[in-house]
């Protein structure tokens, strides 16, 4: 009841105030502040009143735009970046090494038997050869199933108002026929050039989409591997993974630094676009290793064999190993940051490690470990760590699943959703190729997704050399055929064996690290610096002033309207009682120190 009734007390004087009026009030700080003008406003004359208060007005507007510029500087929340570079002992990058094929020939030519002899057909037809010179009447006949669910045609653009559509397969008639009939539509066969992928909601169906290549070598390659995911993805994946190229066939060699390894210290995992991919250092299962040494006596040394003989012709056109560094417990995304290393070299690759570390928010719109980021991480189930790489290819899997119903063969699956295949989905590529090129989702997926607060990058300094040498091919090709196969014979050759050197170079670092340009001490201090400046604040001690005890409100608001009053000294003593004043301290006396005439010196200085 007491602390109710204290409450209210203290409601009604809040409500009430101190009994002063507001000119009281505003009189009072006049005549008190620090500050000239308001000072000078109560109590100069009229033409100066005028004067000093146009003055006050000027410099508070001046203090408010420059609180107003202070203040927007700080909501900006900028960084300033520190840079620093040297050497120290850090954690060995986790290697990824891939096959830039992902299957052996050998094991998936019964899978691709049919679109092969396809493919092989279309290349004769494009290529115009005489109907003399055909094979199709030999070999058996096509079957034009997969042709017919994704064709690939040519296109007559020479008149841009009618462009003329050919199909390869349309008519058993030479491309090297002068005239070339396309339904009702006629083109000149030799003046055809090009490709071009149509892809239809459904077979026969008007709703088309065209994809356009300047040359038929690239539309061959687009064709072959859309017809070969539909394929490949009713393989379960371990028999995928049998089909790839396995770590005791591709790792000839390894040695870390003085230490030798072997294929057993590299992680395996199925990679879409390059199959079997062999990770060392990866730091799931041990932990990451140290280099505290530059140079490539310290660093790792692989020898690797690709096997370029046993290639998918027309799957990956180009020969050689895809490889990458990244961090411990990161996805490998090769396709986009991987770099090749070409068969019959040895390539040296000397490491810079480029550290960025962001300032969070409101800093910037950065993420730590994704959990704030809205897009499901598919790649979560092989333990990683968040990447904007990963939170891109999760969005785009997501988008599909549902427009189209199923997953594309290169993402991982969410649970309950099967890949994408010409058999259960008729008109997949057609969704893919749609929502590839929608500006829109993948607008979506750029604001859902955000780059990680701390980054590391690996800079990569690289020089290649031919290996082995003429000289000494033939003794390292018999040793090493022999420590793989058990064989006197040579089983490698110089298109398929590869030399890896990777190591830190002598400065293997560089940090660029972000920190608050304003903080809000910045800001508290510019604030008062810039109100000290234009209003001429200068600090006074209240003792200077006053040196017995400050009189009231009331009492200045009546000296100022009465020029008679004079306030008391209640507390003072009188003058006849007033203390004495504090003694001082004598200064010393050193008589030791004062010089004495030679005339008062006793005779024992004589005798001295």
């Amino acid at each position: 009841m007491n602390l109710k009734k204290y409450f209210i007390r203290a409601l009604h004087r809040l409500q009430k105030g101190p009994g002063y009026t507001y000119k009281e009030l505003l009189v009072w700080y006049c005549d008190n502040t620090n500050t000239h003008g308001p000072k000078r406003i109560i109590k100069e004359g009229p033409k100066k009143k005028l004067i000093w208060f146009f003055l006050t007005l000027l410099f508070a507007s001046l203090v408010f735009w420059q609180w107003g510029i202070l203040i927007n500087t700080y909501l900006s929340y900028n960084v300033t970046s520190s840079l620093s570079i040297g050497f120290k002992t850090m954690k060995f990058p986790a290697v990824t090494v891939c096959n830039a094929n992902p299957f052996k020939y050998s094991e998936v030519k019964h899978l691709l038997k049919e679109l092969d002899r396809l493919i092989e057909a279309a290349l004769e037809r494009i290529l115009q050869p005489t109907p003399g010179n055909s094979t199709e009447n030999i070999s058996p006949p096509l079957d034009l199933e997969l042709w017919n669910q994704i064709p690939l045609v040519l296109i007559d653009e020479h008149d841009k108002d009618n462009p003329i559509i050919l199909d390869i397969f349309e008519s058993n008639q030479s491309l090297m026929d002068n005239q070339t009939t396309v339904g009702n539509q006629t083109t000149m066969g030799n003046e055809t050039t090009g490709g071009n992928l149509t892809v239809c909601s459904h077979q026969g169906s008007d709703n088309c989409t065209y994809r356009n290549f300047t040359s038929a070598a690239q539309a061959v390659t687009e064709w072959y591997i859309l017809q070969s995911t539909s394929i490949l993805s009713k393989v379960p994946l371990q028999e995928r993974i049998r089909m790839g190229y396995q770590a005791e066939d591709m790792i000839l060699a390894c040695l870390y630094g003085a230490e030798p390894c072997n294929y057993k210290n590299f992680t395996q995992i199925y990679h879409p676009d390059h199959g079997n991919c062999y990770i060392f250092n990866w730091g799931m299962d041990e932990e990451a290793l140290n280099s505290s040494n530059p140079g490539a006596e310290f660093g790792l040394k692989l020898i690797l064999d690709i096997s370029q003989q046993d290639y998918i012709p027309y799957l990956s056109s180009a020969a050689g190993a895809r490889l990458m560094l990244h961090q411990q417990k990161s996805f490998p995304f090769l396709k986009d940051q991987g770099i090749y290393a070409m068969a019959g070299t040895e390539t040296s690759i000397g490491v810079l490690v480029d550290e960025l570390e962001r300032m969070g928010y409101p800093y910037s719109d950065c993420t730590m470990n994704g959990s704030d980021v809205p897009v499901k991480n598919l790649y979560s189930q092989y333990n990683t760590s968040y990447s904007i790489q990963a939170c891109l290819r999760s969005c785009f899997q997501n988008h599909m699943t549902e427009i189209c119903g199923c997953g594309h063969y290169m993402f991982p699956l969410p649970e309950g959703v099967n890949y994408c295949n010409n058999e259960d989905n008729p008109g997949w590529a057609y969704c893919y190729s749609s929502l590839r090129s929608s500006i829109r989702h993948r607008q979506i997926c750029i604001d859902s997704c955000k780059e990680t607060c701390n980054d590391t990058q690996y800079k990569m300094t690289i020089s290649m050399a031919d290996w082995p040498s003429e000289a000494s091919e033939d003794w390292i090709f018999h040793i090493l055929s022999y420590e793989r196969d058990m064989s006197t014979n040579v089983t490698l050759d110089r298109n398929g064996i590869i030399k890896l050197n990777i190591y830190f170079q002598e400065y293997n670092y560089r940090t660029i690290s972000e920190s608050a340009a304003t903080t809000i001490v910045w800001l508290l201090s510019s604030l008062g610096g810039q109100f000290g400046f234009w209003m001429g604040g200068s600090q006074k001690r209240a003792q200077a002033r006053y040196p017995d005890a400050p009189p009231t409100v009331s009492e200045l608001v009546e000296a100022h309207t009465n020029l008679g009053f004079q306030h008391e000294d209640g507390g003072a003593l009188p003058r006849d009682e007033a203390l004495p004043p504090e003694p001082g301290t004598p200064p010393p006396n050193y008589d030791s120190l004062r010089v004495q005439p030679l005339d008062i010196l006793g005779p024992d200085s004589d005798a001295e």
